[in-house]
C-alpha cells in the first residue's frame, strides 16, 4: 500500500487576522518544503471570502507527524487559537492508484 498522504486544509481566520495568518503560513513554506518527507506544500487563497487553503503532499504519516512537531509549525498552530474564526477543515486523502 502506498503511504503517500495528501492534505487539504481550509483555514478561515477572523478578518482582522487574515493578513497575519497568511504571512505566518508564507513564512514557513520554504522550511516545510525542505523537510525530507514533504512532496508539495502550497498556499492558495480566496480573499473574497477570507479563506486560506493549504495543499500538502507527504511521503507518509510519519513525515506529516514530523512536520507537526517542527517549532515553526507549532508556532503557527499556537497563533491559530487567537486568529481563527473556526476550526480548520482538514481533508486527509490517499492518492488513487
Amino acid at each position: 500500500m502506498n503511504g503517500q498522504l495528501n492534505v487539504i486544509a481550509q483555514i478561515r481566520p477572523h478578518e482582522a487576522y487574515y493578513d497575519a495568518a497568511r504571512s505566518a503560513i508564507c513564512a514557513i513554506v520554504a522550511q516545510t518544503r525542505a523537510e525530507p518527507g514533504c512532496l508539495e506544500f502550497r498556499l492558495s487563497e480566496d480573499r473574497e471570502d477570507g479563506t486560506l487553503y493549504l495543499y500538502e503532499e507527504w511521503r507518509d504519516e510519519a513525515a506529516l507527524a514530523s512536520h507537526y512537531d517542527q517549532p515553526y509549525t507549532k508556532a503557527v498552530f499556537a497563533a491559530y487559537r487567537e486568529w481563527l474564526a473556526k476550526e480548520p477543515h482538514i481533508l486527509r486523502l490517499r492518492p488513487a492508484r
